[in-house]
């Protein structure tokens, strides 16, 4: 799913005029400082479309003419299109005879495709200065950033310094939450990459809980899994569904995956020998070298594991290479998931200061 930033014009990426508040010439054209060196870092490094939607000045003026908005508009759009801005829509409310239609800020008439469309509006923000920005913002349940000298208690941050904005982004950890509901399972999973290893397990399978608490720490990321599976069928819906909301939660944590490692282990536990080797690159393919001689490992069907980091891979839409040497069925598997969750921490990280996609294909 994808988030934007959906931001007001005037007063946000211009400047009103003291006078009549109306930028209706290029006389009166003036840029926000800092506005272009921050907004196009954020245009660059993170994974946020810009929208632009405002409503037409001239509110209540009968002198006032569209081509009067227009012209200076488009100089706008130029000079950000000069300096790498590039915006996905601009929406303009033309309709300015009433404050009530619901096309005009903060009604939410002209966002229709992103309200219905596959957009994460709950980390998607509106950046503006107006007290209907903020209620723009409430209307999208999104989140807002206040461009104003007071402060707001209903934004996440009240600034008049856009690089303070880009920093305020740029610190935003890569998270996600995916829920699947079915006849067999109901599992609810939170992901942060950027976390610190901390994980809340729960699927009612105790062995699998504790290969997850392997991905968790040894990978780095925060984990929250709820899973309330058929156990009373059996394990494989359980293990395959988890499989699948993580690889799924994985995916949309890494957005567009800018700057990443993009691969990533090889691990060894005692007596075994544990290789993995993970390419988020867009195509899914699992290679499974593992041979157990066991049934079960704990609560776990040792046949299920081959078939969790395929459900992993299916989802996440990854490469995944795995084979492990040894003779302690306890130790290969959890050789397995350790070399894994390396892999993940190595491959998910953003090394390049550049924010270059890791493709010469332009997409991943």
């Amino acid at each position: 799913m994808k988030k934007v930033l959906f931001i007001d014009r005037d007063g946000t990426l211009i400047l009103e005029p003291s006078t009549d508040f109306q930028v209706d010439s290029l006389e009166k054209l003036e840029f926000y400082p800092g506005v272009f060196q921050n907004l196009s870092k954020i245009a660059k490094e993170l994974d946020f479309e810009l929208v632009i939607v405002t409503n037409q000045d001239g509110l209540g003026t009968e002198s006032f003419l569209y081509e009067d908005f227009i012209k200076p508009h488009e100089k706008i759009l130029k000079a950000f299109k000069n300096e790498g801005i590039i915006f996905n829509d601009i929406l303009i409310d033309k309709s300015f005879e009433s404050e009530n239609l619901p096309t005009r800020k903060p009604g939410i008439g002209m966002l229709g495709k992103y309200i219905y469309g596959d957009y994460d509006l709950e980390n998607s923000f509106v950046i503006g200065d107006r007290l209907t920005d903020i209620q723009l913002a409430k209307n999208l349940n999104s989140k807002v950033i206040f461009i104003n000298k007071i402060q707001n208690e209903n934004a996440e941050l009240t600034t008049e310094n856009w690089n303070e904005i880009y920093q305020y982004l740029k610190q935003i950890p890569r998270k996600s939450k995916v829920s699947r509901k079915t006849n067999e399972t109901d599992i609810k999973i939170e992901v942060n990459l950027d976390g610190n290893g901390n994980s809340d397990i729960s699927t009612g399978l105790h062995f699998f809980d504790h290969m997850l608490e392997q991905i968790s720490r040894h990978g780095n990321l925060d984990l929250k899994i709820k899973v309330n599976g058929d156990l009373q069928v059996d394990e494989h819906h359980t293990i395959e569904d988890t499989g699948i909301v993580l690889g799924e939660a994985i995916l949309k944590a890494l957005g567009k995956k800018k700057g990443i490692e993009r691969y990533g282990f090889l691990l060894p536990m005692d007596d075994c020998l544990a290789q993995v080797a993970l390419d988020f690159g867009g195509r899914s393919w699992l290679v499974w070298n593992a041979e157990f001689t066991r049934e079960k490992i704990g609560d776990v069907p040792t046949e299920m594991f081959e078939h969790f980091f395929k459900s992993f891979t299916d989802s996440a839409k990854c490469n995944l290479n795995i084979k492990v040497e040894g003779e302690n069925e306890h130790h290969k598997i959890e050789s397995i998931f350790k070399a894994f969750a390396k892999a993940i921490k190595m491959a998910v990280n953003q090394s390049d200061q550049n924010f270059n996609l890791p493709s010469t294909k332009g997409s991943l």
